[in-house]
């Protein structure tokens, strides 16, 4: 379209795109720090970060984006078309927007950047001293966020709302009250009859190998390189859009199975934004509808898929391939068993399926505790070690492998961690849903076909952007709201049989 045009929809259209080229330029940035970045140049990416959110933000408040939201409102239906969707959300984003200052934009990416470096340094040292004084400064930017956006009384509700639309910590809680009996007596029972498997079976696995074979995964499930790329990095994870999808794992020659799985996971992430519609990309309908859809997608992949039998069916010659010594004495079953082997873990990311929903009802519980003033910063590190213990059943040694292992908080990421869980269950419920419309799927992994899976994934969730809100989105597709049910029958069903 050109400037000027007398499409009032065309003309909101080049707004957004203005704004969407500012922010996913900027997103390239924040890739750029935690992938390439020398240490020496964190001040200077601190800056230039905060100039281009200050660009991005004055994009997403100009008044000719204001402009073209009020005449493409008065000249689009009030019907649930795609242009009545967009005028929509985007009316929302901007409302959202124009209640942040100019002043807070800056400084508090400024304040991001500098924390990202400061939590990088404190988990090498083990020094949850050093950083504390940028968490604290991290949650007064959330709570001052949360008033300016309206949430003076609800402040967690409105970080959860924002990762999760529709969802508050009551909805959470109240599921995860479903959830934690029923999930500690299964832990229980496994954790009582465990899988006997030699601790140093994975050793000696070369990184270099390590990629490669991810690599060949990935994109068997249908990651498309041309538009993406993996990399390396602290901890993983997955930015952009379908346009420029970019991935990170990491590579331990002693555990094999954590890289692997890590890029599993944020390739779900990565087939999310390849599938969202590329024309739309500038606009909500181009956009995933929050974090809880986006893990479903994630750990379905990961788990569901990459854990189970006919998955390995296919992908255990290729693995024997990659790795002939390694793998040598270690017959099929074994290696089956141990890729699901459910144990007592501190670290969150490399858990097994059942006791990593422990993990994220610790943290669940201590953002809680942060946002209603019951615990202080400075109280994280004992706090998070008497829940691990009472919860998971294991104490961290130190706080790097405590309260210190995850980026979130660095970020100011607070509400993201209960999306886990939350799409830990709408991935169950999905896996149902969809061997009931494709009941040979999984004969199709076992011959290497994922793109039957793929393609209702497309079909069904990716396809609808931000159109729905999370539970609806959840209710309209598997025709039952979000739910613990069907990740405790499926957990029990994968799980029960293995250690008996």
């Amino acid at each position: 379209m050109v400037p000027g045009s007398e499409d009032p929809y065309a003309n909101l259209r080049e707004q957004l795109h203005r704004a969407y080229l500012l922010k996913t330029t900027l997103g390239l940035l924040d890739w750029d720090q935690q992938v390439n970045l020398p240490a020496g140049s964190a001040a200077l990416r601190s800056q230039q970060s905060a100039l281009l959110a200050t660009l991005h933000h004055e994009a997403a408040v100009s008044s000719r984006l204001r402009e073209a939201l009020e005449a493409a409102g008065r000249s689009t239906p009030g019907t649930d078309d795609d242009r009545a969707a967009v005028v929509r959300l985007a009316r929302i984003d901007y409302e959202r927007a124009t209640r942040l200052t100019p002043a807070f934009v800056r400084e508090k990416t400024e304040h991001q950047n500098r924390s990202y470096h400061a939590w990088a340094r404190a988990r090498e040292t083990n020094d949850f001293g050093s950083f504390a004084p940028f968490l604290e400064r991290t949650l007064e930017f959330a709570r001052e966020e949360a008033v300016l956006q309206g949430w003076r009384e609800r402040p967690y509700d409105y970080h959860i709302d924002l990762h999760d639309p529709g969802l508050d910590a009551a909805t959470v809680e109240s599921l995860f009250n479903r959830l934690k009996g029923p999930l500690l007596e299964l832990a229980g029972k496994l954790l009582g009859a465990p899988i006997d498997i030699d601790d140093t079976l994975f050793h000696g696995f070369p990184a270099h190998d390590q990629e490669r074979f991810a690599l060949r995964v990935t994109e068997k499930l249908g990651f498309d390189y041309r538009r993406g790329r993996l990399d390396r990095s602290l901890h993983p994870f997955c930015s952009g859009d379908g346009h420029d999808t970019r991935m990170t794992t990491r590579f331990d020659p002693d555990n094999p199975l954590d890289s692997l799985f890590s890029a599993i996971h944020e390739t779900g992430h990565g087939l999310y934004g390849q599938g969202l519609p590329l024309d739309e990309a500038a606009t909500p309908l181009g956009e995933p509808v929050g974090m809880a859809i986006h893990e479903s997608q994630s750990r379905l992949w990961e788990n569901q898929v990459g854990r189970g039998r006919p998955f390995w069916r296919y992908f255990s010659p290729l693995y024997r391939e990659t790795f002939p010594e390694q793998l040598r004495h270690i017959p099929d079953e074994e290696l089956y068993r141990a890729i699901n082997r459910v144990s007592l873990n501190p670290i969150r990311v490399d858990s097994d399926e059942v006791t990593y929903n422990l993990h994220i009802l610790l943290r669940f519980e201590l953002e809680k505790a942060l946002f209603d003033g019951r615990i202080q910063v400075n109280e994280l590190p004992r706090e998070w070690n008497r829940l691990s213990e009472s919860l998971i059943g294991v104490k961290p040694k130190n706080d790097a492998e405590g309260v210190l292992q995850d980026i979130h908080w660095s970020g100011g990421a607070f509400g993201y961690f209960p999306s886990y869980t939350l799409g830990n269950m709408i991935a169950a419920q999905l896996w149902y849903r969809v061997r009931e419309e494709i009941p040979a799927l999984e004969e199709g992994f076992a011959r290497g076909n994922f793109q039957p899976l793929l393609q209702w994934l497309r079909d069904n969730i990716h396809r609808h952007g931000r159109r729905y809100d999370t539970g609806e989105l959840v209710k309209r597709v598997t025709g039952n709201p979000i739910s613990p049910d069907f990740l405790l029958r499926y957990l029990e069903e994968r799980y029960l049989p293995l250690h008996r």
